[in-house]
């Protein structure tokens, strides 16, 4: 589905993340975890086509290299944090852009029954329904950021680059959401990369895990296997592990 060799990127020629490698197949999630700055978001915007590259990356076995942007655009969707800049449009027009490189005649043409309907799954997935003819501008930041995962699915791409999807969301959307994106990615022979800042989320997300650290892989594989306090430590520069467990301790306290 996904393969990275040795990539490289960044901005102004100077590179962000270095000698990235990994692979992600149909149906597998990859969750991706480091510390800010460490250079998680540009390599979701390098895969996404957003910025030059060096180094091999290739969707379905095609050389990106050699694919067009609307070629990419069909097969790979990105969903970023919630900015504060965006048009007042209508919910379920924000979530019909989504279907634009579906549509037959594209910016002059309407969307077809099969599009109405994609779109109406897309905001049940996504439970908002009961908002779908409310101005964007009018929402909160947890519903907003339901809308744009909504516009990312009606896309239907093959793999959804997740960029804090979780951002804004109160815990239990937090957790209906990673649980939505694992049974689409299983139903749809897709897959979900995320970048996630908590570390439970993102186990919960896939099995396996990317941990980068100024801009490299500093391990990479099965959560169980590579996780341990020692390396959590190294990446963080604080005892997560011990934070983690006095964590633990407290709602332990609060259950009795």
């Amino acid at each position: 589905m996904l393969t990275l060799k040795n990539v490289s990127a960044g901005y102004d020629g100077a590179d962000v993340i270095r000698n990235i490698s990994f692979e992600v197949k149909a149906s597998e999630n990859l969750s991706i975890i480091g510390p800010n700055g460490c250079g998680k978001t540009t390599l979701l915007r390098t895969v996404a086509n957003l910025l030059p590259f060096t180094g091999e990356i290739e969707i379905d076995g095609k050389p990106a290299a050699k694919m067009k942007s609307r070629e990419i655009s069909m097969k790979v969707a990105m969903l970023t944090q919630t900015s504060g800049i965006y048009f007042s449009y209508s919910v379920y027009d924000t979530v019909m852009m989504g279907r634009y490189l579906h549509m037959k005649n594209k910016l002059f043409g309407a969307p077809t029954e099969e599009d109405k309907k994609y779109v109406t799954n897309c905001l049940k997935a996504v439970d908002l329904m009961t908002e779908k003819d409310r101005d964007i501008t009018k929402l909160s930041g947890g519903q907003l950021q339901r809308v744009f995962l909504a516009r990312a699915l009606a896309q239907q791409p093959e793999i959804i680059l997740l960029d804090e999807p979780t951002n804004h969301l109160d815990l239990k959307y937090q957790i209906e959401l990673i649980e939505y994106l694992k049974n689409w990615a299983v139903e749809n022979n897709c897959t979900v990369i995320g970048v996630l800042h908590d570390i439970n989320l993102a186990m919960r997300l896939s099995e396996d895990l990317v941990i980068m650290k100024d801009g490299e892989v500093e391990a990479i594989g099965k959560a169980d296997e590579i996780i341990t306090g020692s390396l959590l430590k190294k990446v963080y520069e604080i005892d997560v592990a011990q934070y983690m467990a006095d964590s633990l301790k407290r709602w332990e306290g609060m259950r009795k």
